[in-house]
């Protein structure tokens, strides 16, 4: 009951999120976007809400989740290595954690801002104070030192991958047709640390279910410092081609309620060609 007071807050309080909704609901259904379409993203958005409290309250159970391509990062950590978990605002990060009915005790640390959601991530971390411990603050003194112990003791590194912040280093990638912003950091800071990257979605699909599709991007990446830059855009833009990919599929799980896009002279990038390079081949 309480996802229909929680959708019409959402839907209702602001326009800017609405008309957000709807621009990007256009592309990707490929025709006008109604204020049908943008209140159905608002109400899976809310589900997913709630559907945290029962997580973070640790009543897995309630859920219907398919996991699909989680064996390699099981392996992972079977033998004590790390490596990172990419996500995004497509569909529910926090579901990811049902990975651990196939194996307790997963270590995993998420690294985030406070000042993303600020007063969700407040609420729902009182819920859970263990869960709240996990998460590594960036922005602090002592956050690398934090991470890169986490590292070295095999823990997973999961962050989300498609929000950038003020002030932070982006990428230009094609998005949906049109230039968008992707923060360089999380990919550069698997390159440093020298750990595969794995691209984690956890697709809401309505009632108590969810899909969680886990793909390898990168294994851990030789290069010269120098070439740091350019690797990292190439990942970039392969994170971004899956990324659209799954929100084609699933596009009523998009949850950035923002101006996404912006306008830039910069050359797009030849961003498939380099995927497939990357990659060894187009994807099926």
């Amino acid at each position: 009951m309480l996802q229909y007071p929680i959708t019409l807050y959402f839907f209702l309080t602001s326009r800017s999120t609405r008309d957000a909704s709807r621009e990007f609901l256009t592309l990707a259904l490929e025709r006008p976007a109604t204020l049908a379409d943008s209140y159905r993203n608002h109400s899976y958005f809310a589900c997913t809400i709630l559907d945290r409290v029962y997580l973070l309250s640790g009543n897995h159970a309630c859920l219907d989740v398919n996991i699909h391509g989680a064996d390699a990062i099981l392996e992972l950590i079977a033998g004590g290595s790390s490596c990172m978990i990419l996500g995004s605002h497509l569909g529910s990060f926090e579901v990811l954690r049902s990975i651990g009915g196939r194996q307790k005790d997963i270590p995993i640390r998420v690294l985030m801002r406070h000042e993303q959601n600020p007063i969700i991530s407040e609420f729902l971390n009182c819920l859970n104070r263990d869960v709240a411990n996990l998460v590594i603050p960036l922005g602090r003194p002592n956050s690398m030192l934090l991470v890169k112990e986490a590292v070295e003791k095999g823990h997973l590194i999961g962050l989300l991958g498609d929000r950038p912040l003020t002030g932070e280093k982006t990428h230009a990638c094609k998005f949906f047709g049109k230039q968008a912003p992707f923060p360089t950091g999380p990919i550069t800071l698997a390159i440093i640390l020298r750990i595969p990257v794995y691209l984690a979605f956890g697709i809401y699909q309505g009632g108590n279910h969810y899909d969680i599709h886990f793909e390898l991007l990168s294994d851990v990446i030789e290069t010269a410092h120098n070439e740091r830059e350019t690797c990292a855009a190439r990942l970039i833009e392969c994170f971004a081609t899956r990324l659209e990919y799954f929100a084609r599929r699933s596009p009523y799980n998009w949850f950035n309620f923002y101006d996404f896009w912006y306008t830039s002279q910069e050359p797009l990038h030849s961003r498939d060609a380099r995927c497939q390079q990357h990659r060894g081949g187009p994807r099926r």
